[in-house]
């Protein structure tokens, strides 16, 4: 939740360098134009989730016309946050102050409720890099598989209180949405950081603030955008991969 966070970017439908994958795009198996997402996100981050929400209503509306890949990557907001956690509201107040932080929560609570959550600033915050290592073993094992764990680590940490730094809770999350290998994965504390690692230069270096998303490796919008920012981005890169 750091500041730069809490002041949503505008929506920049900025169209990038000559795409890598623009072939894929043109159609998936079913003959639908395919939109291909990549997310650069951190677990902690509520705007993420606001993000989360918001792209999946905007898929939701548009599967008559295309079908989705979305891929996430990671982003670390807090690269020195201690890996023991420390209590959520201690950490926010000292960052913001207690008139700051009355607010910014009264906000997210706020934003929260209308996507039909209740925004819980219970438990701890901390270190992430376990929590990106399972959401790239994830990768591997489906795109749907890792959408769907990244959605339960944002339920855990921001609606139920769980510290997403705690491997039982990570080990909870992979089993509930079907991930092979997680307990193995957290037996070597090295196993992942390297490939964490490759993903943040490659996807996350060039960025400053997260949610940040890049469809069909041409049109990149910032922060929790509402659905009809990302539909009219969909329809933009379809046009330009026809």
């Amino acid at each position: 939740m750091p500041g730069r966070l809490l002041s949503v970017r505008i929506p920049s439908l900025a169209k990038l360098g000559a795409p890598s994958r623009c072939a894929k795009s043109m159609a998936s198996d079913t003959g639908k134009k395919l939109i291909q997402i990549d997310v650069s996100s951190d677990t902690v981050c509520p705007w993420c989730f606001v993000g989360k929400k918001n792209l999946e209503k905007a898929m939701e509306q548009s599967r008559d016309k295309f079908d989705f890949e979305v891929r996430w990557h990671p982003f670390f907001l807090n690269p020195d946050a201690p890996k023991e956690g420390v209590r959520k509201s201690d950490f926010y107040k000292a960052k913001f102050g207690p008139v700051q932080y009355e607010r910014v929560i009264s906000r997210m609570a706020e934003i929260f409720r209308g996507l039909g959550l209740e925004y819980d600033m219970s438990g701890l915050t901390g270190d992430t890099m376990d929590s990106h290592r399972l959401i790239a073993l994830a990768g591997h094992q489906g795109y749907d598989k890792q959408n769907a764990l990244v959605g339960e680590l944002f339920l855990n940490y921001f609606c139920e209180g769980k510290y997403i730094g705690d491997k039982q809770v990570l080990l909870d999350a992979a089993r509930k949405v079907g991930i092979e290998g997680a307990e193995e994965l957290f037996q070597d504390p090295t196993k992942g950081v390297d490939e964490v690692q490759e993903e943040l230069k490659k996807y996350s270096s060039g960025i400053s603030g997260v949610p940040h998303f890049v469809i069909n490796d041409k049109y990149q919008l910032s922060g929790g955008q509402p659905p009809n920012v990302f539909m009219r981005a969909f329809e933009m890169a379809a046009k330009d991969g026809a």
